[in-house]
């Protein structure tokens, strides 16, 4: 049996996973709260991952009931995200790697989302929609997604707003500047309420994401769609997709929030299909990029 350790911290995030051959052994984290409408700041925000990261640690070898010895491989994530917290999750993967004398490997962050998905819903060859705040593409509390979510179930009034999509590209730049543009006179007059905005918003976005989505089936003739990434916790969406797969006699598959919200189990599994494979990052290669894209890794691990 083959035994992964992985470490993601890309964002505001930070968790430490074990995946034994397929099944999750551990997957504690710990979330970096700001207060609401602030955002937050790399340079804090790897202050805090440092302040956690070996609590977690800990954390997920107890839950294993694991030791150092146990493991085989130590993963990370090598990119995309904030270059801080990369970089402190990186120092400690590469440090535990040498003090543990095991492998080390650097894992492209949206492939774990994948990864992720694809073992805990056993979708076989799916069209996957990555839908995360920074890395959206096919192939915290207070949470600002979150409180849309609950303020959108209890909105029914459609709100147009702008609507881009071109090809396989969608745009979102400009909605929310113009929700802030138009919601204090539509508020004020009693037009709508803010829980309308909410649920105009939501019907957007995820319309626009489905249309690309169900592109994407037809020209692949794929008859599975995978959500993955933070944003595919919300139920709304996972809804309008489901409508559009029973449509096309397809089905839909995602994942819940242990599994879809960044977390260390997913950088584990990643690693483990790459360790499987025969991939290892050796430590003068073991820096982190930024901007690393998903066809940017070659993936061996699969046909």
């Amino acid at each position: 049996m083959t035994v992964v350790i992985g470490f993601e911290g890309s964002a505001n995030k930070i968790g430490v996973g074990i995946v034994r051959d397929g099944e999750v052994l551990a997957n504690p984290r710990r979330t970096y709260i700001t207060p609401p409408g602030q955002g937050f700041l790399p340079s804090e925000t790897s202050k805090h991952h440092r302040g956690v990261i070996l609590t977690v640690l800990r954390e997920a070898l107890q839950q294993a009931a694991l030791k150092p010895a146990d493991i085989d491989c130590v993963a990370y994530t090598k990119g995309p995200g904030m270059g801080a917290p990369l970089v402190t999750v990186a120092i400690v993967a590469r440090t535990v790697a040498q003090l543990w004398r095991k492998p080390l490997l650097g894992v492209n962050h949206c492939i774990g989302h994948i990864e992720m998905g694809r073992l805990i819903t056993h979708a076989n060859n799916p069209t996957v929609l990555y839908v995360s705040g920074g890395n959206t593409q096919i192939s915290n509390d207070p949470s600002p997604g979150y409180n849309i979510e609950q303020m959108a179930k209890k909105g029914s009034q459609y709100v147009e707003l702008p609507y881009t999509v071109k090809g396989m590209d969608v745009s979102f730049s400009g909605i929310l500047s113009y929700i802030e543009e138009v919601a204090h006179k539509m508020l004020g007059s009693g037009q709508c309420t803010a829980e309308d905005l909410c649920f105009s918003l939501q019907e957007t976005l995820f319309a626009m994401l489905v249309e690309i989505t169900e592109r994407a089936m037809a020209h692949c003739s794929s008859q599975e769609v995978l959500i993955v990434g933070g944003v595919g916790c919300n139920l709304r969406l996972q809804e309008m997709m489901r409508i559009m797969c029973m449509e096309r006699g397809a089905k839909v598959f995602a994942t819940d929030e242990r599994f879809c919200v960044d977390n260390g189990a997913m950088i584990a599994q990643a690693g483990w299909e790459m360790f499987r494979a025969g991939q290892l990052t050796d430590l003068a290669d073991s820096w982190i990029t930024q901007r690393y894209r998903t066809d940017e890794v070659e993936v061996t691990w699969r046909d």
